[in-house]
């Protein structure tokens, strides 16, 4: 166990060697899921990451499908990101919140697609989230998709994270009061790299190692990524 914060600066660059990372390995598509389907820890993580992107000031198109919207609510400003550039789209069905979040990808305006869809709709199924992999790998942006009230069934996602909320960090100046925020964060299926569970904070250079347990999920653990797919129906 690793009981030294270890900064991840740069949002999309790979680990250093030995060194546990919360970083994407490249722009591709991941997958976060929320522990509860109200926690909005899966959100306040996501922005960690996004360090780099808020930094360069390219915009991040937010794509929410009513029923994620309604349950979930509207992004906050106060309690984002202070340089954070937004542009939010709402629409009515899942397929559609696939659609948008594939056309944004085109625009090399955008610093990052982050899409929000409730359940486990059929249009969300493995062609979709090969689509968005591809194209999100193409043109060099990341491609974030939150998950709430869903199951981690068959995806082409690069990584897939289930995240919650941990109580907080003391307050230095009131032990009655709540501290910064930390999380758990299991990394479940990634392409390129083991498994992994942190206890994580946010940080200046974005999130914060306190705590890194590998972990052997074994191969009928929920959440079997597309290569394992692969394999398994070769």
């Amino acid at each position: 166990m690793n009981s030294h914060p270890i900064p991840a600066s740069d949002a999309f660059a790979g680990p250093a060697p030995d060194q546990p990372s919360l970083s994407l390995a490249a722009p591709s598509l991941a997958e976060y899921f929320a522990d509860n389907a109200g926690d909005g820890a899966v959100t306040a993580f996501i922005f960690q990451q996004l360090h780099a992107v808020i930094a360069s000031g390219k915009p991040v198109l937010w794509v929410q499908d009513r029923m994620s919207q309604r349950e979930a609510g509207k992004p906050y400003p106060p309690g984002l990101p202070e340089d954070l550039k937004m542009i939010l789209v709402t629409v009515n069905r899942p397929v559609d919140a696939l659609w948008a979040m594939e056309e944004g990808l085109h625009s090399d305006a955008i610093g990052a697609v982050l899409g929000e869809v409730w359940g486990d709709p059929a249009a969300l199924d493995f062609t979709a989230t090969k689509r968005l992999a591809m194209r999100s790998e193409a043109r060099g942006i990341p491609a974030l998709l939150i998950r709430r009230a869903a199951h981690p069934n068959l995806s082409a996602a690069r990584q897939r994270w289930n995240i919650s909320s941990l109580p907080s960090r003391p307050d230095p100046d009131d032990d009655r009061a709540p501290g910064e925020p930390l999380w758990q964060a299991d990394l479940f299926r990634a392409r390129g790299r083991a498994p992994g569970q942190w206890v994580a904070g946010p940080g200046a250079q974005g999130a914060t190692l306190e705590h890194h347990v590998r972990m052997d999920l074994g191969p009928d653990a929920p959440g079997q990524d597309a290569d394992d797919a692969s394999r398994a129906a070769g």
